[in-house]
């Protein structure tokens, strides 16, 4: 069964490219195109199908990608997304991670680096070429110097080795022998203290840190 994709992308001729491209590779299926994330909400609120990937562009109206992807983080963390801008700039590409996308491209990405990312974010559950690849490591080292400082309590750790699994907040409380609001509060407060946004970048900073062992 082929996996399904939205686009989301103010630029039309883009997107319908985009679909004719992805609609010839073997394992993929476009299943329909939003035009910003206000659009892509609508139609989930309509009842259309919630895909296996999104990908997403940044510059938008109404509702770009960095706070589309956010509200995909928070209410949809199954769905894989793939931004796919013209912006490769350190910033862009760490605000959208940051935000819960789980790769990154440029629009002139060659159409089977495309479906070899597609794959790639199918099969492993993220996927980031090389230039992007080097801005990551580049922001983590940088981050790994003013996380040295952040002290974090014996309960955070215990926390943030639950956020590599698939565990959901209610099952994370079980194990820890508290309430959903603790571990909420735990949620919170790290990532007030590392200045994240969602379990991915919480995931991220245990695995990098040595807490997911």
């Amino acid at each position: 069964m082929k996996k399904t994709i939205v686009i989301v992308d103010d630029h039309v001729l883009i997107a319908k490219a985009l679909e004719g491209i992805i609609d010839n590779f073997h394992d993929f299926e476009v299943i329909y195109v939003c035009e910003n994330g206000k659009d892509l909400i609508q139609k989930f609120e309509e009842g259309e199908k919630i895909p296996d990937i999104i990908l997403l562009d940044i510059s938008m109206p109404i509702m770009d990608g960095f706070e589309t992807a956010s509200w995909l983080a928070k209410n949809h963390p199954r769905i894989k997304v793939m931004a796919l801008s013209m912006q490769g700039d350190d910033s862009s590409v760490i605000k959208m991670i940051k935000n819960g996308a789980k790769g990154y491209l440029l629009k002139n990405t060659h159409p089977k680096e495309l479906e070899t990312a597609l794959t790639g974010l199918n099969s492993d559950g993220f996927f980031y070429p090389d230039w992007a690849s080097k801005i990551i490591l580049s922001n983590l080292n940088k981050e790994q110097e003013s996380e040295n400082t952040v002290k974090i309590s014996e309960r955070e750790k215990e926390f943030l080795k639950y956020t590599v699994t698939e565990l959901s907040y209610k099952e994370i409380a079980d194990r820890m022998c508290c309430s959903p609001r603790t571990v909420e509060s735990y949620r919170d407060q790290l990532c007030d203290k590392l200045d994240l946004k969602t379990r991915v970048g919480l995931a991220v900073f245990a695995i990098k840190n040595g807490f997911a062992n």
